[in-house]
């Protein structure tokens, strides 16, 4: 009997092993910081040997003895021999270095130590080597004639390893570095300024290092008489290149301005990031000097020449890119895990530009594939269904332009004696287009301690990290896979697990589930006009796997037959209707097929009767219209307003000339201004003056501003009581005046005066005419507020 499921496939998480299975198995030991079985303690170097030299390349191995070390250069083992021996501590050295001279053997290239011991094998990062040089000055000090009080600049520029030491020479002496108008740059540039006439001279360029010394030609600087003392604009001869430096270097971002009087030269960055102090000078009259860059310090660099006392300014920008190399902020770890499972490792590394991340077991590269896989820019190595040959001390090396960094750590494979072979005669057969059976016969030999199986399931097109298992008890020799899809080719394969860990995988077979009909296809319906109807869909890619698509039948409602089929392919999600009655009901019937047949269809009446209804009875908004609109409706609530104060005062008034005057005035304003209460469809149109519309639109306005015919008002909204019923209220045509003088008889109780006394003194009679018939909905925001403050300033008269 099979035990219980995981979630379906669509949904279901991986499991790496089922739960029951998991807690009756050792538990894993994770060990900690790098693998201590083996690590490098020193590594080799970048270096600039001199040919014919000795050089020595360090690397120091801690580990469990035996350890054997050996080296590679470009990849390939380097033999022992009498030229290259590798010393006792591990470090290699090479007696004399060999520079490639014509076809001969050459000792420059990247060298790596490699250590081994009977747990695996590390590798080291790559040092490059390289023979010192010096090439010939590519560019030479030219002939400058200059201004006393002016500028001179001589450059001069050659390559070499190690970078050249440049100094200069004037009349083949060394120049004196202390006269504070002499500026020299690392780059090989000198510039002079205040220039006098004893500067004159022939100028000499020096460049030194290990492997020679080199003097450029001869420039002469000729210093003429002072210059006339005109206004010049302030100019910037030379400002910063783009430099590319690696972290530590010294960046240098010349700038040389001139201009009467003389300029004043200020830097900044382009992003407005301060530029900071620690580590930063300026040397000569403005040149930025920055010592130590880090990755902070990458950015567009802005000179900017100012003429003292005003806001001329010339500009010139360099880009700065600094470039740090790879190292690690998580390392990987050392970890055991039970065979069977799945062993992960994580190793993640920063530098500039970033760094690539690559994968050697025991020092050989290694690439997804199989049960391989890298994750997340190969920063997370899965190794799933681990054996005994999966045991290895594995490296994660980082890499970019600016250098090489590696990290490593042991996978251990517990592996328990005794351990069941794995589950033979394994076989899956189709049962419908969900539904796969899969059996299997107990393994050849170990079976007494068994205490159940797990069935490894995926797709055959998808990856091993993609795969879920279904866990099955000891007794069962078969298992029903559901809620699979239909005509999709699975894998299967079975594992045998006994309280000390599993067996190894049987051999993997596959099995294809049957086809079918398609399930019928969601579908929705948009109306688009009078005429025309909106089909909407899902796409399903898969039919046109299967040669499949969809069939588009539609019909009015009132006939026998259909227009269709109008075949569309399975990729697409809408089709419109047009040129369809307006007056009709229609209906639309949407399936799927592929190479089994037609599946169930999709019906949906739709009518467009009604769309054509509300096109008429909804133009389309007039904005302007509305917003006049808006204007007047401010005005009829001001008007409003003055009425009800005007009822106010002659309310006051009648009060002192007696009670039969009061009491008819009042009433009159009252039937006049108000509506009588009751329910909203049943109150005077009269009321919508207030909103902006004259007497002559009464019952013609609707809320909403839009004319509406007065019968179909009344179709749409009948009033309280009047269906089957005459309405007992005489008629009064709504284009006559309200008859102020009309004589009007009613009793009010004593108490009732009063409250208007009262109320009047407040500024509150219940007598101010609509407003205080109207509904809070009714009642704009600047009426709910009290006092003159709630009137707006613009208020008409």
């Amino acid at each position: 009997m099979a035990a219980g499921r995981a979630a379906p496939p669509r949904c279901r998480p991986r499991l790496l092993l089922p739960l029951l299975l998991l807690l009756l198995l050792p538990a894993p030991s994770d060990g900690l910081g790098h693998s201590a079985e083996l690590a490098f303690a020193v590594e080799p170097s970048d270096d600039v040997a001199v040919p014919g030299q000795p050089v020595v390349l360090g690397c120091k191995v801690e580990g469990t003895p035996p350890v054997r070390i050996t080296w590679r250069k470009n990849g390939v083992e380097l033999p022992e021999s009498t030229h290259s021996t590798v010393l006792a501590n591990g470090s290699l050295m090479i007696r004399h270095f060999l520079l490639d001279g014509g076809g001969g053997p050459s000792d420059e290239g990247d060298y790596e130590c490699v250590a081994q011991n009977r747990f695996g094998l590390v590798v080291s990062r790559k040092a490059r080597i390289q023979a010192a040089t010096m090439s010939d000055f590519h560019v030479h000090p030219q002939a400058t004639v200059g201004e006393e009080g002016g500028v001179a600049r001589f450059q001069c520029q050659i390559h070499g390893l190690p970078k050249p030491l440049i100094t200069w020479e004037k009349n083949r002496v060394p120049i004196d570095t202390d006269n504070e108008r002499y500026t020299l740059l690392p780059k090989g540039v000198l510039q002079i300024t205040g220039l006098q006439a004893e500067d004159s001279g022939v100028f000499h360029c020096v460049a030194s290092n290990v492997a020679s010394v080199r003097v450029s030609h001869g420039a002469s600087l000729t210093v003429s008489g002072s210059g006339s003392g005109a206004y010049k604009e302030p100019t910037i001869l030379v400002g910063p290149e783009n430099l590319t430096l690696t972290v530590h270097q010294t960046a240098v971002l010349e700038c040389v301005a001139t201009g009467n009087p003389r300029p004043i030269v200020s830097w900044s960055r382009l992003d407005g990031r301060p530029i900071g102090v620690e580590g930063i000078q300026v040397l000569g009259t403005g040149n930025l000097i920055i010592s130590d860059v880090t990755v902070q310090h990458s950015g567009v660099y802005v000179c900017a020449a100012n003429r003292p006392g005003t806001r001329v300014r010339r500009t010139a920008q360099g880009r700065l890119v600094v470039q740090a190399p790879a190292e690690f902020v998580q390392h990987p770890q050392s970890i055991s895990r039970p065979a069977g499972t799945t062993a992960m490792f994580t190793c993640q590394a920063q530098g500039e530009p970033p760094p690539h991340v690559t994968w050697l077991k025991n020092g050989q590269v290694l690439g997804p594939g199989g049960h391989v896989r890298l994750k997340n820019n190969n920063s997370t190595l899965t190794i799933s269904g681990i054996g005994p040959e999966d045991e290895a001390i594995y490296q994660c090396m980082a890499e970019n332009s600016a250098g090489s960094s590696q990290a490593s750590a042991r996978l251990t494979v517990l592996w328990a004696e005794g351990l069941p072979g794995p589950p033979v005669n394994v076989q899956a057969v189709s049962v419908s287009s969900t539904e796969v059976r899969v059996s299997w016969t107990e393994p050849l030999v170990n079976t007494k301690e068994i205490i159940g199986y797990v069935l490894h399931i995926r797709k055959a097109a998808d990856p091993p990290e993609l795969e879920y298992q279904e866990a099955v008890s000891k007794s069962t020799f078969q298992h029903l896979v559901s809620d699979l899809e239909p005509s999709t080719a699975y894998s299967f394969y079975i594992k045998a697990y006994t309280p000390r860990g599993a067996s190894s995988a049987s051999a993997p077979t596959l099995a294809s589930t049957l086809g079918e009909a398609p399930a019928p296809p969601p579908l929705s319906v948009r109306v688009l006009g009078s005429s025309t109807l909106q089909l909407l869909w899902e796409p399903w890619p898969r039919l046109a796997q299967h040669e499949g698509g969809f069939k588009l039948f539609y019909r009015p409602a009132s006939k026998a037959s259909f227009t269709g089929p109008i075949l569309l392919p399975g990729t697409v999600s809408s089709y419109n209707l047009s040129q369809l009655d307006p007056t009709a009901v229609y209906e639309v019937k949407l399936l799927a097929y592929n190479q089994h047949g037609d599946g169930n269809a999709t019906v949906r009446f739709v009518s467009l009767r009604g769309a054509s209804e509300r096109t008429a009875l909804s133009p389309p908004c007039d904005c302007r219209k509305e917003e006049a609109t808006n204007q007047t409706s401010t005005t009829g609530i001001v008007i409003g307003i003055h009425i009800g104060v005007t009822c106010i005062i002659f309310c006051v008034l009648f009060l002192l000339f007696g009670q039969r005057g009061r009491v008819l005035l009042c009433k009159d304003v009252e039937n006049q201004l108000s509506p009588p209460q009751g329910p909203r469809s049943q109150r005077d149109p009269g009321v919508l003056v207030l909103n902006g519309a004259g007497r002559g639109e009464r019952g013609q306005l609707g809320r909403d501003g839009k004319r509406v015919d007065m019968k179909e008002l009344e179709q749409l909204f009948p009033r309280a009581g009047a269906v089957g019923q005459p309405d007992p209220r005489p008629t009064q045509d709504p284009e006559a005046p309200a008859l102020c003088e009309e004589t009007q008889f009613s009793t009010l109780p004593l108490q009732g005066f009063g409250l208007l006394e009262e109320m009047t003194s407040e500024a509150k009679a219940p007598c101010v005419g609509p407003l205080a018939a109207l509904p809070p909905q009714d009642i704009g925001p600047g009426l709910l507020s009290e006092g003159p403050a709630a009137l707006p300033a613009h208020s008409g008269q």
